[in-house]
Formats: structure tokens, C-alpha cells, sequence
């Protein structure tokens, strides 16, 4: 069997190393170690020889075998390629040497990457023994709140993550009289109740409605209680500031649910609005085009009697009055276009939907108003509006505007305000109304609801009595 020349020995630095040993100090004479030497090698200093276990006997001499063999080969390679090409430059070796070095440096950042994730997976597997996971949250989404959640969600993890942070339980129980055994038992029951306690705060973040907060944190103070109440014996809680983190995040949560709702309304209703808008203005551009049309036609027929000596003759007088009307008709389009605020007030229920003195006060530009009216009977709802007054007016906005702040009180939907609907009778509109725009033309208190009725008595008729 070899073994080391005299006074060689394993360099304690580098295994894989011979390195001498004057007697006094190791030298800086260094050799190879051979695949015997690397595992009965002896350290200097007496006794007997200790064994350098470093990967066993028959696999060290197998894998320096092994490296042997595969540094003979790219000899062989580099020789048969030095052979073949004549000589490396020495500008080719150095870029050679440059490319192996960029690869080892790669190799070294994806090694760092790898120990990396490695810790973040260790630290995520503790996370979810205490019952925390990576679930979409509904804040995710939200610009505004994504870094104060991203905030509250990392206090959250470092208080689960801290001993004591987020359960507090007795540090003197004992089991079969060993202080150690009653510390890992705490340990256990803390960690058991705090993901039982988690599991219930995420199921009440994923489920939340903005109207269930006040539920919703009530629920989780009974889950606190509870386990307190589980836990008196050996003084076991969750800490009152991580209870109150995920409270936070209850109330976040709900806030921002809130938010995003009256958003998605607001959007609705401002695309109704435009929509109301396009089709207001599409109508006026339509009947300009209309009226312009038979403004030629007739101003062609009025120069034709002219050319005849026909204009003092009836047919002449009845043109030039159409032509009158005409112009006072396009002067009247031309001035709602300029003015956004001219347009129609309209007063409509609906007693099949909403019931008895339940109006909606409204405002459309169109200028075939009951077009508007149409449209809203049309939109799921079980029977057609009945319409109490439609009032033109050039200041319509400013009208509608009064009516609404004068019956403020009586509005039905106090969060959105587009929803244009009042508890209040006909006959108490037309009181403001009438004060606001002087005399109307036309007022019906009576809700006729043909439909509703009609559907009514056809009841009656399948259920007699």
C-alpha cells in the first residue's frame, strides 16, 4: 500500500494537498495527494495515524480516476486542435482564458442566486407552518394601497416570525418535571393556534364585503377570545398588536373594496352620460342637416315663383312663413349647441318598480326628449315610466340642480348622486318646479302606470277569490 514520503502530511488548509512538516512549522512546500494518502495520511506530532475521511476511500479514488482520465482527454484536445491550427496566438489565448473566466463568474452570481432562493423557500415553509401564505390579496390590484399592504403584510410576517410576536404563552411550563420538554410544548400549541388563528383572518380577508367589516372584525375578536379561552392554562394568547394588525388589514381591505365599487359606478354612470351626451348632439347634427335640406328645397321653390311673377301669390306667402319657422328652428338648434345647458327637465315614476311618490327628476339634452324616456323604460325595469312634466328651459342644469338640493332630504341613494331618485309625491315637484321655472305649460300629477295595472288585474283574474 503507498503512503506519504517521510515528514508529508494532509495540508490542514486544503485536503486534497501534501504539505511538509520540518519538525518545528509546516513549510510552504505543498505536493498532490495520491487517492491512499488522502484517507491514511497521518498528522505530524505522535500518536497514532488519524484517517482524513473526506469522501471515502474507494469513491475519492474512483472520482481522482476519474478527473485523471478526463484531463488526459482534453489534453489529447487541445493538442490535436493546437496540432491542427499550428499554434495559438498568444491574443487567442487571452481571449480563451477572459471567455472562462466570464462563465465562472456567471456560474458564481447563479450559485448566489440559487443559496438565495433557498433561504426564501426555508423562510417561506416557517411562514406557512403558522398558516401564512401568498394568496392574491384584494389589495393586490390597488395602486394606491399596494405599498401600505405590501407594508402591513411584511409586520404581519415578522411579528408570526418572532417568538413571542405574535402569540404570547407562559415560559415556565413544565412536562414530567423538565423545563426544556415544556418550552417545545409551548412552542408546538403557539404555533397550532396561531395558524388556526390565520386561517380564519385570511378567509375573512378573501370573503370580505365592504358592509361586512363590522361582522367581519367582530368575528375575528371571537377567534382571539376563543383562543385565549383554549389556552388559559398555560397563558396562551394571540398579542393584542398582531390582533390588531389584521384588524388593519380587515379595515384596509373594506375601505378598498368601498372604493373600487363606487369607482366601477362612477365609470358607469359617466359612460351613460356620455352616451346621453353623443346621442344629443348626434340628434341636433341630424335634424340641422334635416332642416337645412327643406330650407334649400323651399328657398329653390320661392326663386322659381319669384322667376314667374308668382311672388305675391299665396304659394309664395306659404313658403316664406315655412322659411321663417325654418330659420327660427336652426337659430333654436344652434343655440342649444352652444349652450350645454339648455334641455329638457323631465318628472317621471314608475309605480310598477318603485312603488307610490318614488320620482326620478332628470335632464336630457336630446331633442327628441321622450327618446330619453324610451331609452329608461327599456333598461330593466319591469313597466314603462309615466311622465309628469318634460320643461324646456334654457338654464334646465341650473333647474334640475335646485330641485335636487331642495329635495335632498328625501333622496333615496345618499352615496351615488347620479341616481336621480326621490321619495317624494308628484304634486310636491311640481311645487318646486313651478317656483323655480315660472309657469309650465303642462303637469301631470297622476301616474296612469297602464301596464303595472293592467298586470295587476290579470292577477286578480288567475286567483279569484
Amino acid at each position: 500500500m503507498n503512503t506519504a514520503p517521510p515528514n508529508w502530511y494532509p495540508d490542514p488548509q486544503d485536503g486534497r494537498l501534501l504539505r511538509y512538516w520540518d519538525g518545528n512549522e509546516w513549510t510552504g512546500d505543498r505536493q498532490a495527494i495520491s487517492a491512499v494518502d488522502a484517507v491514511q495520511g497521518t498528522q505530524p506530532g505522535g500518536g497514532q495515524a488519524a484517517k482524513v475521511p473526506l469522501l471515502g476511500a474507494r469513491a475519492y479514488a474512483k472520482r481522482q480516476s476519474q478527473e485523471l482520465v478526463d484531463a488526459l482527454a482534453e489534453n489529447q484536445r487541445l493538442r490535436a486542435q493546437l496540432a491542427s491550427i499550428g499554434g495559438l496566438e498568444a491574443t487567442e489565448l487571452q481571449r480563451l482564458r477572459d471567455q472562462l473566466a466570464a462563465q465562472v463568474t456567471e456560474q458564481q452570481a447563479l450559485l448566489g442566486n440559487l443559496r438565495a432562493q433557498v433561504i426564501n423557500t426555508r423562510e417561506e415553509q416557517v411562514l406557512q407552518e403558522i398558516g401564512i401564505y401568498e394568496y392574491r390579496h384584494p389589495l393586490s390590484d390597488a395602486v394606491a394601497y399596494r405599498e401600505a399592504l405590501k407594508q402591513l403584510q411584511g409586520e404581519i410576517k415578522y411579528e408570526a416570525r418572532r417568538d413571542g410576536g405574535a402569540i404570547e404563552a407562559s415560559t415556565t411550563w413544565t412536562v414530567n418535571g423538565s423545563v426544556t420538554e415544556g418550552r417545545r410544548m409551548i412552542r408546538e400549541y403557539s404555533m397550532l393556534m396561531l395558524r388556526a388563528y390565520n386561517a380564519e383572518a385570511d378567509n375573512l380577508v378573501r370573503s370580505l364585503k365592504p358592509y361586512k367589516l363590522p361582522s367581519a372584525l367582530e368575528r375575528l375578536d371571537k377567534i382571539a377570545i376563543t383562543i385565549e379561552r383554549l389556552g388559559k392554562t398555560m397563558q396562551l394568547r394571540v398579542a393584542p398588536y398582531y390582533h390588531e394588525l389584521r384588524r388593519r388589514e380587515l379595515a384596509m381591505t373594506a375601505d378598498h373594496l368601498e372604493m373600487v365599487a363606487r369607482q366601477k359606478q362612477y365609470e358607469r354612470d359617466e359612460r351613460d352620460r356620455l352616451r346621453e351626451e353623443r346621442k344629443a348632439y348626434e340628434e341636433l347634427t341630424r335634424e340641422r342637416a334635416k332642416l337645412e335640406q327643406q330650407q334649400q328645397q323651399y328657398r329653390d321653390a320661392l326663386t322659381a315663383l319669384e322667376a314667374t311673377n308668382k311672388k305675391d301669390t299665396a304659394d309664395a306667402d306659404d313658403l316664406r312663413a315655412r322659411l321663417e319657422a325654418l330659420e327660427y328652428a336652426l337659430a333654436d338648434i344652434a343655440k342649444r349647441e352652444d349652450n350645454i345647458s339648455a334641455g329638457y327637465v323631465y318628472v317621471i315614476s314608475n309605480i310598477g318598480a318603485f312603488g307610490e311618490n318614488v320620482v326620478q327628476i332628470g335632464l336630457t339634452r336630446r331633442y327628441h326628449p321622450w327618446d330619453r324616456i324610451s331609452d329608461l323604460s327599456n333598461a330593466a325595469v319591469p313597466f314603462r315610466y309615466d311622465v309628469h312634466a318634460m320643461h324646456y328651459d334654457d338654464n334646465a342644469a341650473g333647474i334640475e340642480a335646485e330641485l335636487h338640493r331642495r329635495l335632498a332630504d328625501k333622496r333615496i341613494n345618499h352615496v351615488n348622486q347620479r341616481r336621480e331618485f326621490f321619495r317624494a309625491t308628484p304634486a310636491e315637484v311640481r311645487d318646486h318646479l313651478q317656483a323655480l321655472a315660472g309657469r309650465l305649460l303642462e303637469f301631470n300629477e297622476l301616474a296612469e302606470a297602464v301596464e303595472y295595472r293592467q298586470s295587476l288585474a290579470a292577477v286578480r283574474d288567475m286567483n279569484p277569490e
